[in-house]
């Protein structure tokens, strides 16, 4: 059996015992060595082997008889140790995985943070001169509240791009961000796009309504 390096010395010892039983290397009834010859054997002092033929009697594998030494119980409690540790060690396997795939998310999501402000910065820069950059408050009664930019598809009905989404002085990038009142679009397209996003975002309607251009 294998055993990860922050097994303590007596718990390996002890795993390494109940495999021998389930084994039937050591056999239900039979007397092991004497603590001092099981030292000797595993090569670790006295009480390392008091300490993990206490665990096996904990779990009801052996029996320390005085004069008779350590009596073998139960080869099924032994099968129920090791499954046990088993199933713990699979657990903490996985909260280690999800730990440090959790750890990796974080910095992805810095990383990613960082590389779309600078896409920002950039495509302020670059693009100012051939399309111009507007910024546009979504009203309370806009039918957008709720919804994401995405599920709108909104660069396909209105020409532009939504370079980020301020709220409270926080940007947001992601396209699945849900709009809020008073959200601030920050976009970029063509001279005619303007108007179909205020259209769309609900700031401009049709001269039969009554309301007015902002």
């Amino acid at each position: 059996m294998r055993h990860a390096p922050d097994v303590a010395r007596y718990e390996q010892i002890a795993l390494d015992m109940a495999g021998r039983i389930v084994r039937r290397e050591y056999k239900e009834g039979i007397r092991l060595y004497g603590r001092s010859t099981l030292a000797g054997k595993y090569n670790v002092s006295p009480e390392t082997i008091r300490r993990a033929v206490a665990l096996l009697q904990t779990m009801g594998i052996v029996e320390p008889q005085p004069g008779r030494g350590i009596i073998i119980r139960s080869r099924d409690a032994a099968e129920a140790f090791l499954r046990e540790f088993e199933n713990r060690r699979v657990l903490e396997d996985l909260q280690e995985r999800i730990s440090n795939l959790m750890l990796e998310r974080r910095r992805l999501d810095q990383l990613l943070e960082e590389e779309l402000g600078q896409l920002i910065n950039y495509t302020f820069k670059t693009t100012s001169r051939l399309q111009k950059i507007e910024e546009i408050e979504v009203p309370e009664n806009s039918e957008l509240i709720g919804k994401s930019l995405e599920s709108l598809r909104f660069r396909t009905i209105t020409g532009a791009t939504v370079l980020a989404l301020e709220r409270e002085g926080e940007e947001y990038f992601s396209p699945m961000v849900p709009i809020q009142a008073g959200d601030l679009l920050v976009l970029v397209g063509p001279p005619d796009a303007k108007e179909r996003v205020r259209k769309l975002v609900g700031t401009l309607v049709e001269p039969n309504n009554n309301v007015v251009k902002n």
